[in-house]
């Protein structure tokens, strides 16, 4: 029997069930490890498959995009189908993903593979956000916000075992140790039982939570997705708008709403925040090796560390977040943020570490107080704003962040090359970069790596020494994003003090069924 009390807002609440909320960290961190290790090895692949700098940056995007067709998709029915159910399919696609990854033999197979886990993480994000938010209805940011102290924890759990067994590790050794935490949320979640969402709760109807979103929200989130598979598939141009205009036309017909203004700006705001932590973070261990081999360590400690101090400030976000508020911290945080990668880009020597430790700080807490944002100020939404914001976080980190990234590497590269020629009257362009490739953002000219393999070595420590001077105009190209988001976080603070300060949304959860009686939890 449930012990149930009524708040003084009507909502009836029932003492957390902290296994589950643990069991929910956990598997958080199971997607994070998928993450941290994939970017470890993603110079092995290069090496043993022989793959360009953006087809490396493609995978890394596969890690991303499909989470927002996962999490999009079970929030519509997560309801209906049920919290547990839908672990057991995040759970399964974890597992063949570590398969079919550890025996891949070229691109494609690292490809499904990789498209495999984010299909888990975005079912895994469905189901703990709401369940969280479910579970502390007055302290929405600060649990959100611990509770995805998860995904550092795993960034520095799995780099730490990535980094023990060092470069020499075979890298499908690496990818096995995803099987940890898989194991261990798949074996916590059997006997834990799952509240039903406060939306529910709250009698607050299916159709209600999809005018939350409405037909602009199902344009934002439905053009990148459909995008990104026009591209996967090789559509002709015309089909992935027509597809887009039909699906969110349809869908703000049949909800009757276009969605509320705050949330589609939101959702804007959530594409340079994105960029700015999940895109980076996919690359920055590559794009600082060079500079800390010349300390004597692995390009991975970066992520590593940066990734350490995230953990620590998650989960001790509840005194520094009563101390200001939401987007107050966004604003901070995208400033810091904005400082510490423009910093990085130009550090050499140890430098690299305080420019790391600021760009940490400042990324620590721009997702969780995002979906915070959401919870608090659309709670109707349910579970289905909460994860398209977080849907569309993850396919705009996919589709413009970890390939933006590669391309400018490319780009730059190139562009490093013909100036070297037309500087020192060499033929390096012409005889290593004859290969033309196509990407989302443009044509570029990819290093030909058998005949740079057969290059001389003066050649090669050229080629190298460009190709590293590439990486840093790289990350300095995307500070922009953290710059544009501090402009409207400034803007949100302002629309926010016309209207009395930012408050807290609740629901009244005191909404009884047809026989008298609420259902608390999910038959599962």
């Amino acid at each position: 029997m449930i012990k149930k009390t009524k708040s003084s807002i009507g909502v009836f609440e029932r003492k957390p069930d902290m296994r589950l909320f643990y069991a929910c960290v956990i598997s958080l961190v199971a997607t994070s490890f998928g993450f941290v290790l994939r970017a470890f090895v993603l110079n092995d692949w290069g090496k043993e498959f022989q793959l360009t700098q953006t087809q490396l940056g493609e995978i890394s995007g596969v890690g991303l995009w499909p989470f927002a067709i996962s999490i999009v998709l079970f929030s519509l029915i997560v309801d209906r189908l049920g919290y547990k159910t839908s672990m057991v399919f995040a759970f399964l696609f974890h597992v063949a993903s570590a398969v079919v990854t550890i025996f891949a033999t070229g691109y494609w197979m690292l490809y499904i593979g990789t498209f495999m886990m984010a299909i888990g993480n975005g079912i895994v994000e469905a189901v703990v956000n709401p369940v969280v938010a479910t579970m502390f209805p007055q302290q929405k940011t600060k649990w959100l916000a611990i509770l995805h102290a998860g995904w550092p924890g795993g960034l520095v759990l799995g780099g730490l075992m990535a980094l023990a067994w060092g470069p020499e590790t075979a890298w499908g050794f690496k990818i096995s140790l995803i099987l940890i935490p898989t194991l261990l949320y798949g074996g916590m979640m059997v006997s834990r039982k799952f509240a039903a969402n406060e939306r529910v709760q709250a009698g607050v109807s299916y159709l209600e939570m999809l005018r939350e979103l409405g037909g602009i929200g199902a344009l934002l989130i439905t053009a990148l997705i459909v995008f990104q598979l026009g591209q996967v598939f090789g559509w002709s141009p015309w089909v992935s708008p027509a597809v887009t205009v039909l699906i969110s036309v349809g869908f703000g017909v049949y909800v009757k709403s276009w969605g509320r203004s705050l949330f589609i700006v939101l959702l804007l705001v959530m594409v340079p925040l994105a960029i700015t932590e999940l895109g980076t973070d996919s690359w920055i261990s590559s794009l600082m090796e060079p500079e800390m081999e010349r300390l004597g360590l692995q390009g991975g400690w970066v992520l590593v560390y940066t990734s350490a101090i995230m953990l620590v400030m998650r989960l001790f976000a509840g005194s520094l977040i009563h101390r200001m508020s939401p987007l107050g911290m966004l604003a901070l945080s995208s400033c810091v943020a904005a400082i510490g990668m423009y910093y990085l880009s130009h550090s050499i020597g140890v430098s690299i570490l305080i420019a790391a430790t600021i760009y940490a700080f400042g990324k620590s807490y721009l997702w969780p107080l995002m979906l915070g944002v959401v919870s608090e100020q659309f709670p109707k939404g349910g579970a289905l704003t909460l994860n398209v914001i977080a849907g569309l976080g993850m396919i705009s980190a996919g589709v413009l962040g970890a390939g933006v990234l590669g391309f400018l590497q490319d780009k730059r590269a190139d562009g490093n090359i013909v100036l070297h020629d037309a500087e020192h009257h060499t033929s390096l362009h012409s005889t290593y970069l004859t290969e033309k490739k196509t990407s989302l953002f443009g044509e570029y000219q990819a290093l030909d790596f058998e005949k740079l393999e057969k290059a001389p070595q003066e050649d090669k420590d050229a080629i190298v020494a460009m190709q590293e001077s590439a990486k840093k105009l790289a990350l300095r190209d995307i500070v922009v994003f953290p710059v544009v988001m501090l402009a409207a976080y400034l803007l949100l603070i302002l629309y926010f003090k016309q209207r009395g300060g930012y408050k807290i949304k609740m629901l009244d959860a005191s909404i009884q069924t047809k026989n008298g009686s609420r259902k608390i939890e999910q038959d599962q």
